[in-house]
């Protein structure tokens, strides 16, 4: 397998992650999207939308996050990042997308280049931007969290999930961009839970090859 990722990337840290959890090796292939690599012609080849991660394996293309770690579980279904009921994957199917569809869109690079580049805002007006939509988005999260009987140690039950692998870089983010996260303290906690693992600690930015 080859992933296509940038260190920064919370959509690829969340497949480095489901790699890490279920035990599959990689070759880690960099593209500096700060200094617009997905705009060269050999990778948006790979991706229409110039867009990371992409993981390629043995000859199949895949992009989009979520859907690559569904790959994962269906190709290599253990241990599994879904709960076994419907009822329980549909949960967490929700709260991974109350991260990748209401926070994630709004505040990706090519989201604050614009505001800036095109709208003229200031980086201050930027970084307000920023800090609203996450900090509103992940007090949704702590409310589908918090006092809930299927909240264990992870997001649901006690072993990590799909959920917990959208979350954990959304808290980077919002940790890199000054977000006020004392308002999430179930968040919280279950971001504590995911990083002592090792799948999660090891994968993280600063891990990366191409850290800076």
């Amino acid at each position: 397998m080859q992933l296509y990722s940038y260190f920064r990337s919370s959509a690829s840290f969340r497949v480095r992650i489901a790699l890490a959890l279920k035990g599959l090796a990689y070759d880690y292939v960099p593209v500096h999207l700060v200094k617009n690599e997905q705009a060269q012609p050999a990778f948006a080849a790979l991706s229409p939308g110039r867009l990371v991660p992409v993981l390629e394996d043995d000859g199949v293309l895949l992009s989009q996050s979520l859907a690559i770690i569904e790959y994962l579980e269906e190709t290599h279904p253990q241990p599994p990042l879904l709960p076994a009921d419907p009822a329980g994957r549909a949960r967490v199917r929700a709260l991974a997308l109350d991260v990748a569809c209401e926070i994630h869109p709004l505040n990706n690079l090519r989201v604050l280049r614009f505001l800036v580049h095109d709208l003229k805002l200031s980086d201050d007006d930027k970084n307000r931007w920023y800090r609203h939509w996450c900090e509103s988005g992940l007090e949704t999260v702590e409310r589908q969290l918090a006092g809930q009987p299927q909240t264990g140690r992870f997001c649901h039950g006690d072993t990590p999930t799909l959920a917990d692998l959208v979350l954990v870089p959304q808290i980077f983010n919002a940790q890199r961009l000054d977000c006020r996260l004392d308002h999430v303290p179930t968040v919280m906690r279950v971001f504590d839970e995911c990083m002592r693992l090792e799948a999660f600690s090891h994968s993280q930015p600063s891990a990366c090859p191409d850290a800076s």
